[in-house]
């Protein structure tokens, strides 16, 4: 998303649905404007919220699906080591991974969601098992992404893929009257 502008659209399925619900997505300037295609109350209008403002609250999850907040907490790993040399997405790349402490995993995490992590890590005794796979190009882009905290059948991995990378992207239009919203009214499964 060259100078934070960009557009994307997030899926989200589950097992046994019969639907894939959507979420269009456009970063530009400071902002980020966002809506459901196909809500169940017939509302499909765009609602816009500061983007250093969004709130993630699902771990693994970033404000609003943002892709540089993945990366923020990808610069972020400890302990890193090279696992090898892949191809990924017809890009030879370089697979690297380290680990994630508290802090990287709940990065601009709502509070009430921050608290209740930060109870687990102190029953736990330790930070979650997270770590964080990254692939680099040979031109020094990263290529995926792959965030990974294994906590039974509670764990939970996400994955994000980079394509097109170095070609020209068209600045996507703002959408006209988009309802401004308060971060603390953002949250579900598909705006992170």
């Amino acid at each position: 998303m060259p100078g934070g502008k960009g557009r994307l659209t997030v899926a989200l399925s589950s097992q046994g649905a019969e639907k894939t619900v959507s979420l269009d997505e456009v970063f530009t300037g400071g902002t980020v404007y966002f809506r459901m295609p196909e809500e169940k109350n017939g509302d499909t209008s765009w609602r816009s919220l500061p983007r250093d403002k969004a709130e993630s609250h699902y771990l693994l999850r970033s404000p609003v699906n943002d892709p540089e907040h993945v990366l923020r907490q990808v610069e972020r790993m400890r302990s890193v080591s090279k696992v090898g040399e892949e191809n990924v997405n017809g890009a030879q790349t370089v697979h690297y991974r380290g680990k994630l402490d508290h802090e990287t995993l709940t990065l601009r995490m709502a509070e009430d969601r921050r608290a209740k992590f930060t109870e687990v890590r102190e029953k736990v005794g330790s930070d979650l098992p997270a770590v964080a796979d990254v692939w680099i190009g040979r031109d020094g882009r990263v290529v995926r992404t792959r965030l990974d905290c294994p906590m039974g059948t509670a764990g939970v991995t996400a994955t994000m893929n980079f394509t097109d990378l170095g070609k020209p992207v068209e600045t996507p239009a703002v959408p006209e009257d988009a309802a401004a919203v308060p971060p603390n009214a953002v949250g579900g499964p598909l705006t992170g």
